[in-house]
């Protein structure tokens, strides 16, 4: 019999490439998918386009009761979507714990994309003695407790330890993510976010000087990695029950990490090339400009976030995508690609 298989996120830069991975594999065949998305034809359409035999279930992140209701009926649970939004993921526990009530001895596997920003050390863009972490021994535990998305994922690690009505629950830290996707949204958010930050100011910019920098990897990579982990639990290596303090995945490269004031100072010559600012290069973005983005800014953009994906490596997974076009010599790609979308909305 077919797995069921619930899918948030499908139609955003990490859903949609993993959708569009899954669908060519053979691991596909075993799920009936079922995917969380907003009411959209063209959307539906192009996901149809990916995966045939996916189902849409109507809805966003807001329908708390409609998620709760959807992973109660699921086997497994993919969440690709935004990695901090708690109601949504209080629905998806709360709905695999009454999964695993009514199936004894079954428990339901629940596999999150977190992020690397977790372990962010908040150094302000200055030049300090950094920590790489290693994903063997990691533990949410040790973190600084202001640390962006850690209530979220010390719940869905809660869920994955207890005894009664236990969830199978994995959990990936992925890096820098960037590249040009083969799914629905084909660029990262935070290269949009930065490309309009620049256009409204009038230049590239670092938070603080820049100094600091983050572990990287291909969104192909990623997509790949969460393939690796969901055939790894199929086959019980991982995702076993009571185990979720341990199955803690970084997905990083080991590609040179590239400083923000590097990576944003060819960032801002193409958008000068391209004549979106006025000036080339980066520098430090005033505070008035930073303080909308708030401290979740600084910790994602202005800290050192440097890991290793050693478990991952053990399964046997290698960032290919990455080793095959680095960060920067992806990023004129990547920003073209934001352009003419620009363009097309115009």
């Amino acid at each position: 019999m077919d797995l069921r298989l619930f899918l948030l996120g499908a139609t955003g830069y990490i859903g949609s490439q993993f959708l569009f991975d899954l669908a060519r594999s053979g691991t596909a065949k075993k799920f009936h998918i079922r995917a969380l998305v907003r009411a959209s034809p063209e959307k539906e359409a192009r996901l149809k386009e990916i995966c045939s035999s996916l189902q849409v279930v109507h809805g966003d992140l807001q329908d708390e009761n409609l998620i709760q209701e959807e992973a109660s009926k699921a086997d497994i649970v993919i969440n690709c979507a935004t990695s901090s939004d708690w109601p949504s993921i209080r629905s998806i526990l709360t709905g695999l714990e009454k999964r695993s009530s009514e199936n004894a001895g079954n428990p339901p596997l629940y596999i999150h994309t977190s992020g690397i920003a977790i372990i962010s050390d908040n150094c302000r863009g200055e030049a300090v003695e950094f920590k790489e972490y290693t994903d063997i021994g990691f533990k949410l535990e040790d973190l600084p407790e202001t640390n962006v998305h850690l209530d979220c994922d010390l719940a869905i690690v809660q869920a994955g330890t207890r005894k009664e009505n236990p969830v199978r629950t994995i959990m990936l830290f992925p890096g820098w993510v960037y590249g040009v996707g083969e799914g629905i949204q084909k660029i990262t958010f935070p290269y949009r976010t930065l490309l309009g930050l620049a256009s409204n100011v009038g230049f590239a910019g670092t938070w603080g000087k820049g100094f600091n920098g983050t572990s990287n990897v291909h969104v192909k990579d990623v997509s790949s990695a969460i393939l690796v982990l969901l055939d790894s639990a199929l086959d019980g290596k991982v995702g076993t029950v009571g185990a979720g303090a341990d199955d803690l995945y970084f997905v990083t490269s080991t590609e040179k990490v590239i400083l923000y004031h590097e990576l944003m100072t060819k960032f801002g010559d193409i958008l000068h090339r391209e004549g979106v600012v006025k000036s080339p290069g980066s520098r430090p973005y005033p505070d008035e400009v930073l303080a909308p983005l708030g401290e979740a800014g600084w910790s994602a953009l202005g800290g050192n976030e440097r890991a290793s994906s050693d478990r991952l490596a053990n399964l046997g997974w290698e960032p290919v995508e990455t080793r095959r076009k680095p960060l920067l010599e992806s990023l004129p790609e990547e920003i073209e690609v934001i352009l003419q979308e620009m363009k097309a909305k115009a």
